[in-house]
């Protein structure tokens, strides 16, 4: 990767529908040429997928906490995951050191809508110990 492959993955990020034409203008390369840097970039798996990031706050997600969740057993690990990647509540998912074994990153409507996330699916899920829960009142940078 070379300066110009990291000015294509910036513009990409700022928006994946920017066609190859504007990449191209942008970093002075023929359209054949960015297209070629793309598709290598894909291959390499540099580039997993083009996605699109959506304004939570319209479709009614007006909360955003950071769950911290304690296991019990080391044998409870797969059927958390599994809950974890089938669960809409939740965006992210990170194996941490420390005095918690996950973090996750979990979207609702309002308190009562995590209460329930909380309090009748995570809290009832074989193996959790522990959980601790931090709302976040603003978002000063979201990076997808």
């Amino acid at each position: 990767m070379d300066m110009i492959d990291m000015k294509i993955i910036q513009l990409l990020k700022a928006n994946s529908r920017t066609t190859s034409s504007e990449i191209a203008k942008r970093v002075i390369l023929s359209v054949p040429a960015v297209s070629e840097r793309i598709r290598k970039l894909e291959h390499e798996k540099i580039i997993k997928q083009f996605t699109l990031r959506l304004d939570r706050k319209k479709l009614d997600l007006n909360l955003m906490a950071f769950v911290l969740v304690s296991l019990d057993k080391a044998e409870h690990v797969a059927h958390f995951k599994e809950l974890v990647l089938n669960s809409d509540w939740v965006l992210e998912c990170h194996h941490i050191v420390g005095e918690y074994d996950y973090l996750l990153k979990v979207m609702a409507q309002n308190t009562e809508k995590l209460e329930i996330y909380l309090s009748h699916i995570l809290k009832k899920t074989a193996g959790v110990a522990k959980i601790n829960s931090i709302i976040a009142l603003s978002t000063l940078k979201e990076e997808a």
